[in-house]
């Protein structure tokens, strides 16, 4: 036994969970955390400048590396809601992200404090559960509780609320659990009867198609899915945002599909006659929830971990309730030796020779002469600079909503997007955490320049930390999504979408940090290569054409089109 206040059990235990770096913004409601933090020699803390942004960076950390991301808001109240946007942005990601803020004193609760708000109401629709904390002594048992939830399937976001006298008490205490002591990491593998059932659908198929989602990608299950891919000899399809659910280079792979998609992926999943979808919803950003996005007559075998998505949003004639990489290997041991068909062998055939025609047509018809620069050529430029194993993650907004199916991801996971929570100004932190978490890859940040003015204060923690991501900012001067609905559908009576920036790559070299400037696409890749070579957190001040916009959701004005 050991006698410890609350705020060193909390880094006890944050010890016992193996935890390695915390992001945070220091505050007085947990001084005895930050004290104890002080002599936690196995645990970096890095400080940010907003807690949202840090939620951002614990977010990205863990997406990147699969294990939980830490972020510690040291202020209850205004320190407690900031933390909002990040949780909510990281529930709609399915991100393992352990939220940690201090609370108000007990004993004052209710009774109109300062800086009081019911943190335990705030944060429970946010996040897969919320708990403050009643007693000193259980502070090890909520935070164990804390990170088993956090990465049980499917994962999510938990917030932990510490009271002041929680944090001060003392208490004795026996020794942490490490987690492998306490925690399950099996992940269930699917019914044999159910994996019969699909395989015999699959050899009846004369047009399959599979399609990837958050479950292949976060469990890094590209290998089983290529493998049974090649063995059915089927096209590979990835939902919008988890377009590096396999790798770029396979022939097998088609790309994005749906109404972000590509034109190729896209047409494989309105003529498939069977679908396979592994670790997929196939919720709003593939579909639509519409049949105008796949095939009304094809027959849908949907695996997935969480049992409530499995025919959620479209009828399935065979559901899964497994690990989708697990389920991947149990399908192509139980369709043994495949005699090769004409049809499928046609279909597949289609498929890459359709790829590869769409892949040069993207090449050919960049638009590389106009200026200012047009995003088709600097995606061009960018896909021809970056380096394979480049993590590149990306805000919401017009110009990146572009980009997510125009670049390549060669080593998954690289494609960090703020998914269907739809947010401006989570790239640049998102992209800190993946570095802090995977220091040898190569992190690149595309950004809008509204986004990225949101969160440039977080150079100063890049700077000081020395996290030397990319960050490219697409400097078009508006916010690009909401002025092509004006333009298309409000009849060009513009409010509030335009913008005035500062530039950027000074504000940069300001910071410390390392800025480039390219006003020409001829300037881009001189400019990319020095940044990601310069040994430096660096800014790319990119000026794109203001009038390259795209109506992404015309489906919403609708009763506004001519």
């Amino acid at each position: 036994m050991v006698k410890l206040s609350g705020g060193q059990a909390a880094i006890e235990a944050l010890k016992a969970e193996g935890v390695g770096h915390v992001f945070g913004l220091i505050g007085s409601a947990t001084m005895e955390m930050f004290d104890a933090l002080y002599d936690a020699d196995t645990i970096k803390f890095i400080g940010v400048h907003d807690e949202r942004t840090g939620t951002h960076m614990a977010d990205g950390y863990a997406r990147a590396t699969g294990r939980a991301g830490v972020i510690l808001a040291g202020q209850n109240g205004p320190g407690a809601t900031n933390l909002v946007t990040g949780l909510a942005q990281a529930k709609a990601a399915f991100s393992p992200v352990v939220s940690i803020a201090g609370a108000l004193s007990s004993g004052h609760v209710y009774r109109d404090a300062f800086q009081e708000v019911d943190q335990q109401a705030l944060f429970t629709p946010i996040t897969k559960k919320t708990w403050t904390v009643t007693q000193t002594e259980r502070v090890p048992e909520m935070f164990r509780e804390a990170f088993r939830t956090a990465l049980s399937p499917r994962r999510g976001p938990v917030q932990i609320n510490l009271p002041r006298d929680v944090l001060s008490g003392q208490a004795e205490f026996d020794d942490f659990q490490a987690p492998q002591n306490y925690r399950a990491h099996d992940v269930p593998a699917a019914a044999q009867d159910r994996i019969e059932q699909a395989a015999a659908l699959l050899k009846k198929s004369a047009r399959p198609v599979i399609v990837t989602g958050g479950g292949i990608k976060n469990t890094k299950g590209h290998a089983q899915t290529l493998a049974l891919a090649e063995h059915l000899n089927a096209p590979v399809v990835t939902a919008p945002g988890h377009g590096d659910a396999v790798p770029f280079s396979h022939p097998l792979n088609a790309g994005q599909m749906g109404p972000r998609g590509n034109p190729v992926a896209s047409r494989l999943m309105k003529e498939a006659d069977v679908i396979l979808a592994l670790g997929t919803r196939l919720g709003f950003n593939s579909t639509f929830y519409s049949y105008d996005n796949i095939n009304k007559d094809a027959d849908i075998i949907q695996v997935e971990l969480e049992p409530t998505a499995i025919g959620r949003y479209f009828p399935v004639a065979i559901g899964i309730w497994a690990d989708a990489a697990t389920a991947a290997d149990q399908l192509r041991d139980a369709l043994g030796t495949l005699e090769a068909k004409a049809e499928v062998e046609a279909w597949t055939t289609a498929l890459k020779n359709e790829r590869a025609a769409y892949l040069e047509r993207r090449d050919a018809e960049a638009n590389t002469t106009d200026h200012p620069i047009q995003p088709s050529g600097l995606f061009k430029e960018l896909r021809a600079v970056l380096p394979e194993d480049a993590a590149v993650t990306m805000d919401a907004g017009t110009l990146c909503l572009q980009a997510t199916d125009a670049l390549n991801y060669h080593q998954p996971p690289a494609l960090f997007t703020p998914l269907d929570f739809g947010l401006v100004g989570f790239s640049f932190a998102c992209g800190l955490g993946i570095k802090v978490g995977c220091p040898e890859r190569s992190v690149v940040s595309l950004m809008g320049d509204g986004g990225f003015g949101m969160t440039l204060s977080e150079l100063s923690t890049a700077v000081d930390h020395g996290i030397n991501t990319v960050t490219i900012v697409m400097n078009n001067q508006c916010w690009g999504a909401e002025k092509a609905y004006q333009r298309d559908f409000f009849g060009e009576r513009y409010i509030g979408a335009d913008i005035s920036s500062p530039p950027f790559d000074k504000v940069a070299e300001l910071y410390g940090a390392a800025g480039f400037k390219a006003e020409t696409l001829a300037q881009v890749g001189e400019a990319v290569r020095a940044a990601l070579t310069c040994a430096k957190p660096a800014v790319v001040d990119i000026a794109v054409d203001p009038a390259a916009l795209y109506s992404f959701r015309r489906d919403s004005f609708v009763h506004r089109a001519k």
